[in-house]
């Protein structure tokens, strides 16, 4: 039998290495002559790089700029095929993601995406041809513009002078300087993994929807709405491109100042990850799926990254169980999406608590329960 294992990451206890590993233990104990391929997957979020370098991308790290100026190491992946292409993979957490930042009303009007654009820079001076970006996690409501102004962009105010960095700053801008703009962004190809529908402004734009999660209070969501619609009026003027677009109002906005100034695309999480890490490839492999994450509910099934798998392995016909940390669904409501079989940590741990602690552990013992009850 040959096993694919593919769990995305359980948030607070587990990698999706660290899960994968662990999955393994428990189907070798049922399944000893099993082929296991532990292949960590995501949906476009934190995780997006773990699945990159697990699939052969190789990892750098680079010094940069953190979300509120302290500086902070962030690791980005890189690969070249054989065509001569080169792709690299950044995720907007590493570098300006919210577990760098204490969220409070203050720190939301300051974070920016200054280290992200550090990032860019650094795949650029390594030859990508390619940038793909994860957008998840982030601390900042700065529409992408402090990942610009490390790439060179200087948003002026009325006198003439250069904002400091931060969505809090942006509804001072009233002119962009775009002469030292990395002439290089106009020839690479951005594929933003985004699965947000919220446009970049308005109440169901990026401050509205997520700037609370990141320390914002009634005040601050007003002045980094108004700075948001602010500097897509300013990307109109400069590019003739309309960014209030549905998606643009992930990570803070972050799309918005690539979907104008460079060729940028928005495009599902997982199937971008898939294709990214030759998922199809090893599914072609499987006489079995396993899956898992964290906390497996209805948010699931809209398609994140286990269930998405589960649905691409029931086209191929082939069996999926899956196993996570909590299950808030009903096994007819997974059984609709590919999955035969399902069991939960909270099953086999003493606590909750222990299911957290110590979940490696217990991931290994339900997928062992699971197995010998499919």
């Amino acid at each position: 039998m040959r096993i694919l294992i593919a769990p995305d990451k359980f948030k607070g206890s587990l990698t999706a290495v660290e899960a994968a590993a662990a999955i393994a233990e428990g189907a070798l104990r049922v399944y000893p002559d099993a082929v296991t391929t532990q292949f960590p997957i995501a949906d476009g979020g934190e995780g997006t790089l773990e699945s990159a370098v697990a699939a052969g991308y190789e990892e750098r790290i680079n010094a940069v700029v953190g979300p509120i100026l302290a500086p902070i190491g962030a690791a980005w992946a890189l690969r070249k095929d054989k065509s001569g292409a080169t792709t690299a993979v950044i995720e907007t957490a590493q570098a300006s993601g919210l577990a760098h930042m204490e969220p409070t009303p203050e720190n939301s009007l300051r974070a920016h995406s200054y280290g992200c654009g550090q990032l860019i820079a650094a795949a650029l001076d390594a030859g990508a041809t390619e940038i793909v970006l994860g957008v998840g996690g982030s601390a900042m409501t700065d529409a992408g513009s402090g990942a610009l102004r490390a790439l060179g962009l200087k948003p002026l105010d009325a006198a003439g002078n250069v904002v400091p960095l931060g969505g809090g700053s942006l509804a001072d801008v009233v002119s962009l300087d775009v002469s030292g703009l990395d002439p290089r962004l106009s020839a690479v190809q951005f594929r933003i993994a985004c699965d947000v529908q919220s446009p970049l402004y308005g109440t169901t734009g990026a401050a509205h929807v997520f700037g609370r999660q990141k320390g914002a209070d009634d005040d601050a969501i007003e002045k980094l709405d108004a700075g948001l619609r602010n500097w897509a009026s300013l990307l109109r003027e400069a590019t003739g491109r309309d960014v209030n677009v549905p998606g643009a109002g992930a990570a803070g906005g972050f799309p918005a100042s690539f979907l104008a100034f460079a060729q940028a695309t928005l495009e599902g999480g997982f199937a971008l990850v898939a294709a990214l890490t030759g998922l199809a490839g090893k599914l072609a492999d499987a006489d079995l799926v396993i899956t898992g994450e964290g906390s497996m509910d209805s948010q699931s099934l809209t398609g994140k990254a286990p269930i998405a798998l589960a649905e691409a392995a029931r086209e191929r016909g082939i069996p999926v169980v899956a196993v996570a940390g909590r299950i808030l669904v009903t096994p007819e409501e997974l059984a609709e999406h590919g999955v035969v079989a399902a069991a939960q940590l909270l099953d086999v741990a003493p606590s909750p608590q222990d299911a957290i602690s110590d979940a490696g552990k217990y991931l290994a013992w339900a997928t062992r329960q699971v197995l010998e009850g499919a």
